[in-house]
């Protein structure tokens, strides 16, 4: 592995934020982030970078490669809740593999909001249109996840229950809020885009530090929970995302040319969703384990990704 990319990453302030969260909750320490300032932050990131994909997808021009891309990001979000719930059900239940697998088949935006300060800290350049496979990436996770606790259980579930399921999913608010700032990047003007540029760009590494922080207190204070819960769910939470992100780092090269876009389809392969698919799952799975499903996105495959995961689908992508 390049060192000089695995040394950039681990010492990039943002991620070290992250360490000092989880260092803060490990000695009990009472420093928190309120939860309202931690939601405008998660907001905030959110809008920022679907404004600034949607300025850069207005000044690309259009080629076979993004609709490659957005087809990859798709086809992503519907096979990997399969074969992973398959995975899960030599140990977990119905409704806990159904819930797992679908974490780990959507995606964790701010995973990604940090994969693209990873390549912007590399100089190493992207599509806009990623912010869009991103966001199309988030539902189908979600009712695929659903169809299958469906399949495999007793229980069945009405037509209006699917509905209003896949409504919750497609109005998701990171879903929407991400959708609907590409769109209005898209259309800005360039001098529009620089009136708001000191909000959009110039405090955006600063407000991820800080949400960094947040996420490395609260993942400290799920990981204790989680090691009680057994060998298994721990080797899942970090080997999948190196098989899911390897491979799409390595096969990504047969239909992608920018190493940027290779690595943001990789991380999104590799990452698990902690916000969008616990939302959905309290609505489809109430009988699943949240102290299951949760701590293994957010306190072990986010902290392995943009640690060592980052630079490991980095370098797969480099010697390709």
């Amino acid at each position: 592995m390049d060192l000089h990319l695995l040394f950039d990453n681990l010492t990039n302030p943002a991620l070290l934020f992250f360490v000092l969260g989880i260092l803060a909750s490990q000695v009990k320490s009472d420093l928190e982030i309120p939860p309202n300032s931690s939601k405008f932050i998660s907001l905030y990131l959110l809008l920022a970078i679907g404004f600034k994909g949607g300025q850069e997808l207005a000044h690309s021009v259009y080629n076979v490669e993004i609709t490659y891309a957005i087809i990859a990001g798709v086809l992503l979000a519907l096979l990997v809740p399969v074969y992973t719930y398959f995975v899960l059900r030599l140990k977990f239940s119905v409704e806990n593999a159904g819930a797992i697998a679908a974490a780990y088949g959507s995606v964790s935006a701010v995973t990604f909001v940090t994969a693209v300060s990873f390549l912007e800290l590399e100089g190493i350049a992207f599509g806009g249109h990623m912010v869009a496979v991103m966001a199309l990436m988030e539902a189908p996770s979600i009712i695929i996840g659903v169809l299958l606790m469906r399949l495999y259980s007793n229980g069945k579930k009405s037509k209006k229950e699917f509905l209003n399921l896949f409504t919750h999913a497609i109005t998701n608010g990171s879903v929407l809020l991400i959708l609907g700032s590409l769109c209005i990047g898209y259309v800005a003007s360039d001098a529009q885009a620089e009136g708001i540029k000191p909000f959009t760009t110039d405090i955006f590494k600063g407000f991820l530090a800080v949400f960094l922080l947040d996420m490395g207190i609260t993942s400290g204070k799920k990981i204790g929970a989680l090691l009680k819960k057994g060998w298994f769910a721990l080797v899942f939470s970090i080997v999948i995302p190196i098989i899911n992100g390897v491979l799409i780092a390595k096969l990504s090269g047969l239909f992608l040319t920018q190493d940027g876009d290779r690595f943001l389809l990789s991380i999104l392969a590799a990452s698990a969703s902690y916000i969008a698919v616990p939302a959905a799952m309290r609505i489809a799975a109430p009988k699943a384990n949240p102290s299951l499903y949760l701590p293994m996105a957010l306190a072990i495959t986010f902290p392995f990704n943009i640690t060592l995961g980052m630079p490991l689908y980095m370098f797969m992508i480099t010697m390709t």
